[in-house]
């Protein structure tokens, strides 16, 4: 599937699910706040699906527009991160294979940035826990954008942060969502089968191919 005849000269990655593999403890959080604090009759897999975007379109998905005051919202997403936070910290690590890949890119010169619907709390909490910061030249977060994936905004932004094409850029993703984002912003991507399965992603021309981790060993062919 892989085109042999594309070199990426920009790559664009995800955070959560595809340079760590924390959604469990999004999921978790959400799911103790939800189900324990708001009284939501949900289970586990009802939640998982809704974890992509903002927390607002998060709670908007779950409960509808409305439902919380603004403030109400911002308590919520604290209390949230807070939750996700304690709960990775002791098992923070970047997805096996990404600390040679991101030296190996660094040393070919092939600029990177993250682009993630992330608050930049959380997104901190990543970069500075596993000292990778020095490997970015951008970052966009949540709060860098208006619309969330699957518009295109986030992954745009990163490349004109990085002075590169859309075309000529390669997004890293783990979610239909953020592949759909990709697709969106002319992006061709690869993706990650942390949190969803192959058969998740057969509507998206844009996917070169899937991998497990960064040990994957048609990554090489990207330099």
């Amino acid at each position: 599937m892989y085109d042999l005849n594309f070199k990426p000269k920009a790559f664009l990655f995800d955070l959560n699910g595809t340079m760590i593999n924390d959604m469990e403890y999004h999921t978790l959080a959400w799911y103790s706040i939800m189900t324990e604090d708001l009284g939501a009759d949900l289970d586990y897999a009802s939640v998982k699906k809704e974890m992509y975007g903002k927390n607002h379109e998060v709670l908007e998905r779950v409960f509808g527009k409305g439902k919380f005051s603004p403030s109400e919202i911002e308590s919520l997403s604290v209390d949230k991160e807070k939750r996700y936070q304690s709960g990775y910290l002791p098992h923070l690590a970047l997805i096996a294979g990404l600390d040679n890949f991101l030296a190996r890119a660094d040393a070919a010169q092939i600029p990177m940035a993250i682009g993630s619907a992330a608050i930049p709390f959380n997104i901190d909490f990543v970069v500075d826990g596993l000292n990778i910061r020095h490997y970015l030249s951008a970052i966009v977060s949540a709060d860098d954008v208006q619309k969330s994936k699957p518009n295109p905004e986030t992954f745009l932004k990163a490349a004109a942060a990085l002075h590169i094409s859309p075309a000529d850029c390669l997004v890293f993703e783990d979610a239909p969502k953020g592949v759909e984002s990709a697709l969106n912003a002319g992006m061709k991507c690869l993706v990650i089968t942390t949190t969803h399965a192959v058969e998740e992603f057969s509507a998206y021309p844009n996917i070169l191919g899937y991998i497990t981790d960064y040990n994957d060993a048609k990554l090489n062919l990207l330099f």
